[in-house]
């Protein structure tokens, strides 16, 4: 099983925020973290100073490996700094083919975590 984890902090949501299937609406400062496992993408956000994590709408999503899964958790930070309710973006039309974008601002934190093989837990 090979799996990959991206998390982004200090984004700040756009106007309207992000959609959550549990809670909502969230708005502010923003942590999201994609998980990438056996072909499907799962994201979630949570508010950067709280221990709760919420799926975001439309989450998991199909990608076919880590290259566009890291695509799509780059577009689903972008979707949340637009804010307008963001949902889980998806993928079309070559995004797969993407380069991971140069870092962000400093105040912002992008780690990356990676397993080829073994068993794989995420909160």
């Amino acid at each position: 099983m090979e799996w990959t984890t991206w998390t982004t902090t200090g984004v700040i949501a756009g106007p309207g925020g992000v959609s959550t299937d549990e809670a909502g609406t969230l708005t502010g400062d923003i942590t999201v973290h994609t998980t990438w496992r056996d072909g499907v993408a799962y994201l979630a956000v949570q508010h950067s100073t709280a221990l709760d994590w919420y799926t975001m709408t439309g989450s998991p999503a199909s990608v076919p490996d880590e290259k566009a899964s890291r695509a799509l958790h780059q577009a689903a930070v972008e979707a949340v700094r637009e804010g307008g309710g963001a949902v889980a973006p998806t993928l079309d039309g070559g995004a797969e083919e993407a380069e991971p974008p140069a870092p962000g601002p400093e105040s912002e934190k992008d780690s990356k975590r990676s397993r080829g093989a073994g068993t794989a837990q995420w909160a």
